[in-house]
């Protein structure tokens, strides 16, 4: 067990998973067939040996008790973090059945359980106020950010022209330059060191290759893309909030300077996008005291998991720091005080006549805002012809599901659910429906992961 006392549950421990294929891999090994000298501590120590295809067995160890979040160490050569095995050990602990006892942990998982605690402790100390390598030159870093500036005006106003030209050759000139006419601008923009921007450009050189009315959305993004173009430019003239939004957007990075909120944090939801260069992870949070819903972002390079991994279904009582921004949802974390954990914590949820109202009210604060956060209360997944929605189950009112959503396996897990009964659903709502990432069941019960 933790610290707390808890065992973590199945899915609470699959949630973890970098990807469906070590889930699948991981489930394989969550019986006690491949395992010897398996082991836990009241610290929150999980060990173990896994039979392999050579002849020594890999050498697993799980940290879950240290409030910096999981840590996993495993002799295997796997790149994914956590790994197949480590994924199997969990599973094997959280089934209590006896296969994983309490005891000492061995001579190889304690040196490694005691050399990251110290350098945790070290980090600690190192980024603590008044330390020295926490200094930088403030005089310098403005100089850089003047720079930037210049040249992300250059390629803001590079981009209009682009737009301009792009509008009076008419839309067929798009569909026959197709991904390269996209490829050239974001390049551009890059360049001008606004990947905010060069993001969107892509996103335009992909519309025409997009199926029937892309005319009509290519000219929806063009306009997106001028005003903020137009809000990069005038951007003195903004409200502080919307200016900052406009930065963001654009690419400029910022620093989550916030007061630091201390909340018993609710994990809703976490899952992975992934292109070409970058796994993006996006892990959201409903602080129970505060009310407050934010976004926690990990990065990883192409084909490896970020390192940021939280159960989906657990609170953890830390600090987080908000990013600045109109309406801006995104937040660090920031000391936690204590390892994730069993809760009975639920966010509030609304009708979906009001989640669509708070995403409109949104978008006064950030017009290019694809989705919200939203929890849904008391609605029912049925089929709306060739689609599916969410009902309100006392109202007239309901939401479609996104393409995405209705090609996820998660939609038969809610189905499954529901049953025909209400059910709680957190998800994103936005221009093309609602997403549906987690559910619950009317009464006690654990949260469901749909993503």
């Amino acid at each position: 067990m933790t610290q707390q006392g808890v065992r973590w549950t199945a899915d609470q421990v699959l949630a973890l998973a970098p990807d469906a294929a070590s889930r699948k891999a991981g489930s394989k090994l969550g019986a006690a067939g491949p395992w010897s000298e398996a082991g836990s501590s009241d610290e929150g120590t999980v060990w173990g040996q896994c039979k392999g295809s050579g002849s020594k067995p890999y050498q697993t160890v799980i940290d879950i008790a240290e409030p910096s979040g999981p840590a996993y160490k495993c002799s295997c050569p796997s790149r994914k973090f956590p790994c197949k095995h480590a994924l199997g050990l969990l599973l094997l602990w959280a089934g209590g059945d006896g296969a994983v006892p309490p005891g000492q942990p061995p001579d190889w998982a304690e040196q490694w359980i005691k050399g990251r605690r110290q350098r945790a402790e070290e980090k600690r100390t190192a980024s603590a106020p008044g330390s020295a390598s926490g200094t930088a030159d403030p005089e310098a870093a403005r100089r850089r950010a003047e720079r930037r500036a210049v040249r992300v005006t250059a390629g803001a106003t590079e981009l209009e022209q682009r737009l301009a030209d792009l509008l009076r050759g008419g839309l067929a000139g798009a569909e026959q330059a197709g991904y390269g006419l996209g490829e050239e601008t974001a390049a551009r923009m890059v360049d001008a060191q606004a990947p905010g921007l060069a993001a969107r450009v892509r996103e335009l050189g992909a519309i025409p290759a997009s199926g029937p009315g892309w005319p009509v959305r290519l000219l929806e993004e063009c306009a997106l893309l001028h005003l903020l173009d137009q809000g990069w430019l005038r951007r003195e003239l903004l409200p502080g909030g919307l200016a900052d939004t406009v930065r963001s957007r654009v690419g400029l990075p910022a620093s989550a300077d916030g007061p630091p909120v201390r909340d018993r944090w609710l994990v809703l939801a976490q899952y992975d996008t992934a292109d070409v260069k970058l796994t993006t992870r996006r892990i959201w949070l409903y602080g129970a005291d505060s009310g407050r819903t934010a976004l926690l972002l990990s990065y990883g390079a192409a084909g490896r998991a970020p390192e940021l991994a939280l159960p989906v279904g657990l609170a953890l009582e830390a600090e987080v720091s908000a990013y600045p921004g109109a309406g801006q949802l995104r937040a660090a974390l920031g000391e936690r005080f204590a390892p994730p954990a069993p809760t009975a914590i639920r966010p509030p949820g609304v009708t979906t006549a009001e989640a669509a109202a708070r995403y409109g009210e949104a978008l006064r604060g950030d017009p290019w805002l694809d989705s919200v956060p939203v929890t849904l209360d008391r609605v029912v997944p049925t089929p709306d012809g060739d689609s599916w929605q969410l009902a309100d189950a006392d109202a007239d009112t309901a939401l479609p599901l996104t393409p995405a959503a209705r090609a996820r396996p998660g939609l038969w897990r809610l189905v499954a659910l529901s049953g025909g009964a209400p059910v709680k659903v957190f998800g994103e709502c936005g221009h093309r429906g609602f997403t549906p990432l987690t559910a619950w069941a009317e009464g006690k019960g654990e949260a469901v992961q749909l993503c």
